[in-house]
């Protein structure tokens, strides 16, 4: 039987990774993203079309309960029935806390956090009918251990990785699992927030134990895994995937 996932922020870098990667593994893909995004969601749906794939793309906004709502919706509409939630979508605006509006810290939480939340709290009633679910949520080595200009983001992806432990608990009776990965530095639009000139590049490929950056494509398995069987005895996991930057 084929499987069916949803990918949120699939039009590029990480989302678009992780899309490719599942429709190479014979997975059909509901891609969703922003309005504003729609050009380069639509570039997404034309390489995973050409790999033979089933997609239908989704305009929504995850910090928008009713728009969480309409994107499982018309997923399922369009491909019959959600297997995979890949809760991926996710915002990074530098500021000091001492700068720091109100605005920015509530935006990074309403795409960052309540998106997870509601896109899960979406999908969940589907899968339980089912009684099979795999729910893997893109947190950050910033949940960890962030950086300056970071605490709202880091904020958010600890609390990601907390949600994700108490959800395994909540739906693991039904057949769902819940995990995240946590990547570190990855050379995408967003992960340049960290290299902003040639002395962090340095610094990070430094301190990185395989002395690289890592690129969209390396977060492909760790969610493939999470997304199969394979790991069905697996829930509430966070795992990093930083190239051996921080150990826990």
């Amino acid at each position: 039987m084929t499987r069916h996932a949803i990918v949120t922020g699939a039009s590029r870098g990480i989302g678009r990774a992780i899309a490719l990667g599942l429709a190479e593994r014979g997975y059909d893909l509901a891609l969703n993203d922003i309005a504003a995004q729609d050009g380069d969601l639509g570039e997404t749906a034309a390489m995973i079309e050409a790999l033979g794939r089933r997609c239908v793309r989704v305009l929504a906004d995850v910090s928008q309960l009713e728009d969480c709502r309409r994107a499982v919706r018309e997923a399922v509409e369009g491909l019959g029935h959600i297997d995979v939630l890949v809760n991926n979508a996710g915002i990074l605006r530098l500021a000091m806390i001492e700068e720091m509006t109100p605005e920015t810290w509530d935006q990074t939480f309403a795409v960052n956090t309540r998106g997870v939340f509601q896109m899960t709290q979406a999908v969940i009633g589907h899968m339980k009918e089912r009684r099979y679910g795999r729910i893997v949520n893109i947190a950050s080595l910033a949940a960890r251990t962030g950086g300056p200009g970071q605490a709202h983001y880091s904020a958010s992806k600890s609390a990601v990785v907390g949600f994700t432990r108490v959800s395994s608990m909540e739906f693991a009776g039904h057949g769902i699992t819940v995990n995240a990965v946590c990547p570190g530095i990855i050379l995408t639009e967003m992960g340049k927030n960290n290299l902003r000139d040639p002395e962090r590049v340095a610094y990070f490929e430094k301190i990185t134990d395989v002395h690289r950056l890592g690129q969209p494509e390396d977060v492909v398995g760790p969610v493939a895994f999470f997304a199969s069987d394979d790991s069905a005895f697996v829930t509430g996991q966070a795992l990093n995937v930083d190239g051996g930057i921080f150990y826990s």
